[in-house]
């Protein structure tokens, strides 16, 4: 049913912002790194991205695109993955930790020290990104010429 609650929205939520934030700053918040045991290091393939004409066409193959996937366990037995665009294998480590401790007792220090900023920096992108669309909008309207 649509109308239930996902009870993996959050997870998703910060599974999406680590995929999308940049590697280096990551690993830059991420300042003490727990020990963990590998269960997939990382490794890079690709992935299939489908697209919808107009956001709501039947779907189709629109390409292939390179991402970095890997699997961690903490020594607490907590599993964190991640899966990041690029062939950036640090990035996809660091994520998969915060995914990790976001399950565990540090996740309200995770989220201040890791996901806040990068969630204030990606809103400070997207408010960068439509101020510089809005500036360039062209406002189209009629004028009654009068020769009718």
């Amino acid at each position: 049913m649509k109308d239930e609650i996902d009870p993996n929205a959050d997870r998703r939520a910060w599974m999406s912002l680590l995929a999308r934030a940049s590697g280096g700053r990551v690993a830059e918040l991420l300042a003490d790194r727990p020990d963990f045991d590998w269960l997939r290091p990382p490794e890079i393939g690709s992935t299939m991205v489908r697209g919808r004409a107009g956001g709501t066409g039947t779907p189709f193959n629109l390409g292939e695109i390179t991402v970095t996937r890997c699997a961690l366990r903490l020594a607490c037995g907590t599993v964190g993955h991640a899966y990041v665009q690029g062939r950036d294998k640090a990035h996809a480590e660091c994520a998969a930790l915060v995914d990790a401790l976001m399950q565990t007792a540090a996740a309200d220090t995770t989220r201040v020290r890791v996901l806040d900023p990068l969630t204030r920096e990606a809103s400070a992108r997207r408010a960068t990104r439509a101020t510089k669309a809005a500036a360039t909008k062209v406002e189209f309207f009629t004028m009654v010429r009068g020769e009718d």
